[in-house]
């Protein structure tokens, strides 16, 4: 069984190479899902009467541990394609964005932000 050592011993390189990889995830930004997704547009501005109201979505991204070490770039792009992916998933392409807020977390020295939500309301438009 020559295999089984060769295994022992990448175990520990496969190991630290996961635990390094597996933090750096958790900062990309959530992906925009392909198709509908795209065509979201996120607006301030209430749709008019030719447009169907859906739903209501919620995107976030971060938490107190990933959101420490992503960039508020980041934490602002996942939320936005979280909200985005959700809009589609109910067939809007319209969101009416109704609250943004960055979370922070901290101690009474320091605080950094950790996450950021988005809420709205998803209409059909066109």
């Amino acid at each position: 069984m020559p295999v089984l050592p060769a295994i022992a011993r990448a175990a520990p390189r496969v190991v630290s190479l996961l635990a390094c990889a597996v933090p750096l995830a958790a900062c990309a930004p959530t992906a925009l899902a392909p198709g509908a997704a795209a065509n979201v547009r996120i607006t301030h501005n209430e749709p008019g009467k030719d447009c169907a109201f859906l739903g209501d979505v919620t995107g976030s991204q971060g938490n107190f541990l990933a959101g420490a070490i992503t960039s508020n770039a980041d934490l602002e792009t996942g939320a936005r394609n979280d909200l985005k992916n959700r809009a589609a998933a109910l067939g809007g392409n319209v969101v009416y964005l109704l609250t943004q807020r960055a979370g922070q977390t901290g101690g009474k020295d320091h605080q950094e932000q950790t996450n950021v939500t988005l809420s709205g309301n998803v209409y059909r438009c066109g």
